[in-house]
């Protein structure tokens, strides 16, 4: 899975092989020889980095969906709500972090509160951060509202969905 941080740090070693290989082959006067084997050095530094950066972005999401099932197993007698949840159109906050509102709507007789799992997705529709939020003590007929922010900066074109919805 490519994720927000392996992208950058894609882009970041490919701007630097390409600025390394710009010159050709050979250096200028008194510059460094690009030998094809500096040139291979390069490519495999970057390999590890963007394979380093991917590993670590993987373990994030793993962890944060782990989270997120620790607190969906602590709801007894939870119903699926994912109906009556709406996500607002993602936002970026002054931290550079995407949020969305979240609202859930009380179809229930009796106040009633809300466990949401917000996904955060790229164009690819894969996986890039998550949010677990609770709108509690929303009233029969009534809707709550919450905002789901991302735990890190996500670039490019962002989508939301709700992952989980349980209303308890």
């Amino acid at each position: 899975m490519r994720t927000a941080t392996g992208n950058v740090a894609a882009s970041a070693v490919l701007a630097t092989i390409v600025a390394f290989g710009a010159g050709g082959c050979g250096g200028g006067e008194g510059a460094p020889s690009k030998t094809p084997s500096a040139v291979a050095s390069v490519a495999e530094s970057a390999k590890s980095v963007i394979s380093s950066a991917a590993s670590r972005a993987s373990e994030a999401i793993a962890s944060a969906t782990a989270s997120a099932q620790q607190k969906f197993n602590e709801i007894k007698q939870g119903v699926n709500a994912k109906n009556e949840v709406k996500l607002g159109a993602p936002t970026t906050d002054s931290e550079g972090r995407t949020t969305t509102q979240v609202s859930a709507k009380n179809t229930a007789d009796s106040t009633k509160s809300f466990l949401v799992q917000v996904n955060f997705l790229n164009p690819a529709h894969e996986l890039q951060d998550l949010s677990v939020v609770t709108i509690e003590n929303v009233a029969a007929g009534k809707t709550g509202t919450a905002t789901a922010r991302s735990t890190h900066k996500l670039s490019g074109t962002i989508t939301v969905e709700v992952g989980r919805a349980l209303r308890h």
